[in-house]
């Protein structure tokens, strides 16, 4: 727990959540817990659980890790809803694919066309961006000279403070390897030494409190 940490999935169904998150506080290296908020869960946004999620992260001092990529309305809503939670939209808010190639679904044809709607999420000053799994969007090979166009657009919208970068590599592993995911960042030029520091590491300490210790 000194050297790694983890965010825990609850269950908005669970009446007794509050008690689940009360508990996992306690839980050595615990830093945040996670929903899910996409459209095959078919969850409204204003399930009460939800809420009751949102009001235990507050008190327990959590961020509220959201996936909710290609349901940002349903994100959104419930981040308004709940100014003085702090939330983490996880995998840029956009749906990635899984394996290769990319499915051929509208939603695949052009995979940044909910960029414009991440971009408008970035004016809520409750949240941040999970740049995870960016990779896996590009429709060029390795290094995926790509995305950073689109990134860049995320950066500066939402500053690097808020931007925590992430590999994603155990959810795409057949998109892209571990290597892969992460020397793009460490060695592309449209990074300073600051802002690679911040995206890479500082941002997600920040976020969620925590730090590893060496040794």
């Amino acid at each position: 727990p000194n050297r790694m940490a983890i965010v825990k999935p609850v269950d908005p169904d669970n009446p007794a959540v509050d008690d689940v998150v009360a508990e996992w506080k306690k839980t050595p290296g615990a830093v945040g817990i996670r929903i899910m908020l996409t459209k095959e869960n078919k969850r409204d946004p204003s399930h009460p659980g939800l809420d009751r999620i949102a009001r235990a992260a507050v008190r327990h001092d959590f961020p509220v890790n959201v996936l909710c990529w290609d349901n940002l309305e349903a994100g959104t809503t419930l981040i308004d809803r709940h100014p003085d939670t702090r939330f983490i939209l996880d995998h840029l808010g956009i749906l990635q694919p899984r394996v290769p190639p990319a499915p051929a679904e509208p939603s695949w044809a052009k995979p940044w066309t909910d960029l414009p709607k991440v971009l408008d999420l970035a004016k809520r000053k409750n949240v941040v961006i999970k740049v995870s799994g960016a990779c896996t969007l590009s429709k060029k090979p390795y290094p995926f000279p790509d995305i950073w166009d689109p990134l860049a657009r995320v950066f500066d919208a939402w500053g690097f403070e808020r931007c925590l970068w992430g590999t994603d590599w155990t959810r795409a592993f057949a998109v892209v390897n571990y290597e892969q995911a992460v020397k793009p960042f460490l060695e592309t030029d449209r990074l300073s030494a600051t802002e690679r520091a911040m995206l890479m590491g500082g941002a997600c300490a920040k976020a969620y409190g925590w730090s590893p210790k060496k040794g």
